[in-house]
C-alpha cells in the first residue's frame, strides 16, 4: 500500500564509503511514494546543545613536518583543512611548552626560581608552531578557536623537579597561573587569541611516558578557583573560557561532583574529555551525567586519534576491524575488554555521532599532520593523523578518517543545535540546524548491505540510499520555517 506525499526538494547527499566514494555528492532519484521503508523523522523544533565546532591539533610535531613541505603541499593542506570548500575547521587546540608531539622538550620558562616569569619567552614556537597557525588564520574566512593546554609547567615549579609526572608545588600556584596569562598576551601579541585552556593535559598521568602533572580533582579545582580563575580575570582575559579535567570520560563523574556540586567553581566553565579508555564505548552514560549535573556548562571532546600503532597508508585498512590501542596491549586484563581491535572509520563515525547526541559540544581530533611513521614524537608514542606526509618525497596521504571528519565539520557549523528525531532504522544518526535554517543529518551505515530510509520533514520525505559501509551527510533548508 502506498500513497502520495509531497517531496522534500533541493536534498543534498555525500557519501564516503568502503567501495570508494570520498564525500561524493549522489544523484537522487524522485520519489514520493510512502513506501515501507525504515524512516528518519526530523524534529527541528525540539533543539538540544549548541555545537562550537569541530576540528584538529596544532602540535609541534605537525608544525615541524608543515615547514618542511613545498608551498604547494602547504597551501594545499590549509585548504583541505581550512578552507570553505575543504574541511573548514572551526575548533582546535595546541599545547603551551611541549607535549609527546614535540621533536624536543622545552618549555616557556627556563630559568629556575624566576617567579616574575621575566625570562619567560615563546621564541620556541615562533619558528614552526606559529607559523602554521597564521597560515591556516589567512585560509579561514570565518575563524576558528583555539584550546591550548599545558602538558606540564616548568621543571622547577614541580615538586620532583622533572617534566614527567610530579606536581605543582603549592608556592608556585600564583606563577603557574601567571604563566597562562603571559602565554595569551605573547600569543596576541602575535595575532593569535586563545579561545579557551585546559587546566592541564591528563591530570591522572599516562604512565610516566610523557610530560605530563599529576592534580586530583580538588587540587584543580582548587587552582582554578583561587589561582587562574583571577589571574585571568585581572589581567583581562576572563573572557577565555576555562575547561577542567582533560582526560579518558570513564573517569568524568568524579571531576563532575567536584566542579559542579555544593559549592560550583564560578570560574569553570566547562569540562574537557578523551575517548582512550576504550575502542568501542563512548561512555555515554557518563556524558548525561555531566550535562545533568551542570545543563549550562560545557563539554569538549578536545583529543583523540589511532594510538599506540603506525598508521596505515592503505585506505582499505581504515575500513577493517584491524587496529589496536595502547588498552589492547597493557591495560591491566579486566579492563582488556574495554579495547577489543576496531575499524578506524567506524570508531570516529560512531563515537562523534555518539558524543553529539549526549550533550558534547565540540570534538577535536589530534594532531593535524603526522609522517608515516606516525611522528615525529621524542617519546616514540606512535599515532594516527587524518593526514599523513613524507617530506623527502612529498607525498601527502588524506586517509578515510579525513573524510569522515569533514563530513561534520564542513557542514554543521559554530553556532547551530542538534535536533530531535525519531529514528526506526538501523543506522546511527545526528542531526543539526545550521543557522541559515539548514539541516544536516549524519547517517552511518556499518553493515556490509546497502539499505534505503526516507527523510521526513513536516510530512515531506525524500528516499535515501546509503551504500554499506559508509557515512552520509545530507543537507538541505527548512523552506517553511
Amino acid at each position: 500500500m502506498s500513497f502520495k506525499t509531497s517531496e522534500l526538494s533541493d536534498v543534498e547527499v555525500y557519501e564516503t564509503s568502503r567501495s570508494g566514494n570520498r564525500l561524493s555528492k549522489l544523484n537522487l532519484k524522485n520519489n514520493t511514494e510512502a513506501n515501507n521503508i525504515p524512516t528518519i523523522s526530523l524534529q527541528p523544533n525540539i533543539q538540544f546543545q549548541e555545537i562550537l565546532g569541530f576540528g584538529g591539533a596544532f602540535t609541534q610535531a605537525s608544525a615541524y613536518l608543515y615547514k618542511q613541505l613545498s608551498p604547494k603541499n602547504q597551501s594545499m593542506i590549509m585548504q583541505d583543512y581550512f578552507g570553505e570548500e575543504g574541511s573548514n575547521y572551526s575548533f582546535t587546540r595546541t599545547h603551551m611548552g611541549s607535549c609527546d608531539f614535540s621533536t624536543e622538550n622545552y618549555s616557556y620558562s627556563e630559568v629556575p626560581n624566576d617567579i616574575d616569569l621575566s625570562h619567560f619567552s615563546i621564541k620556541r614556537d615562533m619558528d614552526e608552531l606559529i607559523p602554521m597557525i597564521k597560515d591556516a588564520q589567512d585560509i579561514s574566512k570565518s575563524g576558528f578557536k583555539i584550546i591550548s593546554s599545558a602538558w606540564t609547567a616548568p621543571t622547577w615549579m614541580k615538586d620532583n623537579n622533572h617534566l614527567i609526572d610530579g606536581r605543582l608545588k603549592d608556592e608556585y600556584r600564583e606563577v603557574w597561573a601567571k604563566y597562562f596569562s603571559k602565554y595569551t598576551h605573547a600569543y596576541k601579541k602575535e595575532g593569535i587569541d586563545i579561545w579557551g585552556f585546559t587546566v592541564i593535559n591528563e591530570p591522572h598521568g599516562n604512565g610516566s611516558n610523557w610530560e605530563s602533572m599529576l592534580f586530583t580533582p580538588k587540587e584543580m579545582n582548587t587552582f582554578v578557583k583561587n589561582f587562574l580563575g583571577p589571574e585571568l580575570a585581572n589581567e583581562g582575559l576572563g573572557y577565555i573560557k576555562i575547561l577542567g579535567y582533560d582526560q579518558n570520560r570513564m573517569e568524568l563523574p568524579l571531576w563532575v561532583d567536584e566542579f559542579y556540586k555544593d559549592a560550583p567553581n564560578e570560574y569553570i566553565d566547562g569540562l574537557a574529555i578523551h575517548w582512550y579508555d576504550s575502542t568501542d564505548n563512548s561512555f555515554t552514560k557518563e556524558l548525561k551525567y555531566a550535562h545533568h549535573q551542570a545543563p549550562n556548562k560545557l563539554l569538549i571532546q578536545t583529543e583523540a586519534c589511532i594510538d599506540s600503532q603506525i598508521p596505515s597508508t592503505n585506505d582499505d585498512w581504515y575500513w577493517q576491524i584491524d587496529a589496536t590501542d595502547w588498552g589492547y596491549h597493557w591495560r591491566n586484563e579486566e579492563m582488556k575488554y574495554l579495547h577489543p581491535k576496531y575499524a578506524p572509520v567506524s570508531r570516529y563515525t560512531k563515537d562523534i555521532i555518539n558524543c553529539m547526541n549526549n550533550w558534547v559540544n565540540g570534538w577535536i581530533d589530534w594532531n593535524l599532520i603526522l609522517d608515516f611513521d606516525g611522528g615525529p614524537n621524542w617519546a616514540e608514542n606512535w599515532c594516527g593523523a587524518p593526514i599523513l606526509v613524507d617530506v623527502l618525497s612529498q607525498t601527502v596521504y588524506k586517509t578515510p578518517i579525513y573524510y569522515v571528519l569533514k563530513h561534520f565539520s564542513k557542514y554543521v557549523l559554530p553556532g547551530s543545535y542538534r535536533i530531535g528525531f525519531e529514528n526506526d532504522t538501523d543506522l546511527l544518526v545526528t542531526a543539526f540546524k545550521n543557522n541559515d535554517n539548514s539541516i544536516v543529518v549524519i547517517v552511518f551505515n556499518e553493515n556490509k548491505n546497502s539499505s534505503k530510509f526516507k527523510l521526513n520533514l513536516k510530512n515531506r520525505f525524500k528516499e535515501v540510499t546509503i551504500d554499506g559501509e559508509s557515512i552520509q551527510t545530507i543537507i538541505f533548508r527548512d523552506k517553511n520555517d
